[in-house]
Order: structure tokens, then C-alpha cells, then sequence
């Protein structure tokens, strides 16, 4: 199969770090936009 073996954690991850982070920030914006029109919704009685 192949010559080269596996060694534990030499992959370069940093794009998966920085897109796991985009990810968060996307749902941060989103719960807080979410909240922000449940709150507009609720003040003005819709």
C-alpha cells in the first residue's frame, strides 16, 4: 500500500481552524440577529 506510515498529528489544520471559526462567528451574528427581531417584534407588539 503505501510506503509512508501515519504519524500523529503532522497535518496542517490551520484552515480548518479558521473555518470553524468563520462558523462560529456566522451563528454568533445569526442568535443575535434572531434576537434582536424577537425583541423589535416584542416592542412593538406585532
Amino acid at each position: 500500500m503505501s510506503e509512508k506510515k501515519h504519524k500523529h498529528g503532522e497535518m496542517d489544520i490551520t484552515d480548518q481552524k479558521e473555518s470553524f471559526a468563520r462558523f462560529i462567528s456566522f451563528g454568533l451574528y445569526l442568535c443575535y440577529a434572531v434576537t434582536g427581531a424577537l425583541v423589535f417584534l416584542a416592542l412593538f407588539n406585532s
